[in-house]
């Protein structure tokens, strides 16, 4: 009797210590998922469910290093630059998407994030210093609620000289603190803003677009600088990062990503073949069509349209730049800045394409990628300020082209 209790008393320890054993197993089993994946369900985790009050806690003291120097002067002592108010970790070999926006534009990022799927880079201008303290609020409350923010964007400040921006209080504006999700944010925007062209503040300062473009493209290899209102195909950044990847023969070389407009913005079409059919029945039309042909008809639409469809990116044929074409182009290595004398509309892109044509960049335009501006681009219609300002960059200009043939005197090149 005593020997069988006994017996039992091992069985059940061994039994035991089985179970134990199938624990730990479980255990380590569920560490190492975790290693492999822990990344993976965070993105998912913080899909469904709210950042934590640690993560809100992090993007505030982020915006608090910002702001807290009271930003840097820029060349010319007009605008206070405010660097990284969102910060992303970039790799260093990738292609960013750089933009610009007054602060009502901001509507856009939503669409941009959406087919984008690399990093990006925003600079905002605000004119006055309310708008200051609405794009310094929008970025907490954006890092907050949407993780897309957080993850790939980075955003910077432009303001007048004579305003700072503050370090943002949730509760101002008060409508801002209710918030709770990433739509809301957006509907919210899109409720207080009144987005219109960037150029057209209602205000009597310039906007400083070559400024708001060297700030968001600072620090990239490879960028391609866009409008904010512009929407880039479905697969643009992953068909860039493939081809870019697979050689490095793209140093001296623009890729001209063709530009078009839309009628209507309730589709913008994802692909080259949705392209065409739109193209073709007159609702899509080369960027610049009833304002500046000759600034994009370089690209040379109609052989682009007629290309044989391909799976995958590539240059497609090279077009020599000719006055005054525009294009927008990826490209790395030593990219000439552009010239931060140029504001508010006229010549502003033109001449960084010809400073590039002069540092002996070739264009070579892309097969595939593409893209769409939202509303067709009319005739502009300036008050007298605008105007001056748009005939002070023509004569600006002039002056730039002869300072190029100084700056490259061995270059056979000329604008």
């Amino acid at each position: 009797m005593q020997m069988s209790y006994a017996i039992r008393c091992a069985f059940y320890q061994l039994l035991l210590a089985a179970l134990m054993l199938v624990a730990m197993l479980q255990l380590l089993y569920l560490s190492l998922l975790s290693g492999l994946h822990g990344q993976e369900e965070q993105d998912q985790y913080f899909e469904f469910f709210p950042p934590s009050p640690r993560s809100v806690d992090q993007v505030k003291a982020q915006l608090r290093t910002a702001l807290a120097s009271g930003g840097v002067l820029d060349a010319s002592g007009d605008y206070r630059v405010y660097r990284g108010l969102l910060k992303t970790t970039m790799d260093p070999n990738d292609v960013i998407l750089a933009t610009h926006a007054s602060v009502d534009n901001l509507l856009h990022l939503s669409g941009l994030l959406e087919r984008w799927e690399g990093p990006l880079s925003v600079s905002v201008f605000a004119a006055t210093k309310e708008e200051a303290q609405l794009a310094t609020v929008l970025a907490y409350a954006l890092s907050s609620h949407c993780p897309d923010m957080r993850a790939r964007v980075a955003m910077h400040l432009v303001c007048p000289s004579r305003y700072e921006a503050a370090v943002p209080d949730p509760r101002e504006p008060g409508e801002f603190a209710l918030l709770r999700s990433c739509q809301e944010v957006f509907d919210k925007l899109a409720r207080v803003a009144q987005p219109g062209i960037n150029y057209a503040l209602g205000t009597n300062v310039s906007y400083p677009n070559n400024l708001l473009r060297n700030l968001a493209r600072e620090g990239a290899n490879y960028a391609l600088v866009i409008d904010v209102d512009m929407v880039p195909s479905e697969g643009l950044w992953r068909g860039l990062r493939e081809m870019l990847d697979q050689s490095n023969q793209w140093g001296g070389t623009a890729l001209v990503v063709p530009a078009f407009e839309i009628r209507r913005a309730r589709r913008m079409p994802m692909n080259k073949n949705e392209l065409v059919q739109l193209y073709q029945v007159g609702e899509v039309r080369p960027f610049y069509y009833g304002l500046c042909t000759p600034c994009q008809a370089p690209t040379n639409y109609s052989r682009w349209v007629n290309l044989p469809e391909e799976s995958l990116l590539r240059p497609a044929y090279v077009v020599p730049w000719q006055d005054p074409w525009e294009p927008f182009y990826v490209a790395g290595g030593k990219v000439p800045t552009f010239d931060e004398r140029f504001r508010q509309y006229g010549f502003n892109r033109i001449s960084q394409a010809c400073e590039l044509h002069m540092a002996g960049f070739d264009f070579e335009v892309l097969n595939e990628g593409f893209l769409v501006h939202k509303g067709f681009k009319e005739a502009l219609k300036f008050h007298p300020q605008k105007e001056a300002e748009n005939q002070h960059n023509k004569v600006l200009y002039r002056q730039f082209k002869q300072e190029l043939k100084a700056k490259y005197p061995n270059s056979p090149r000329r604008c």
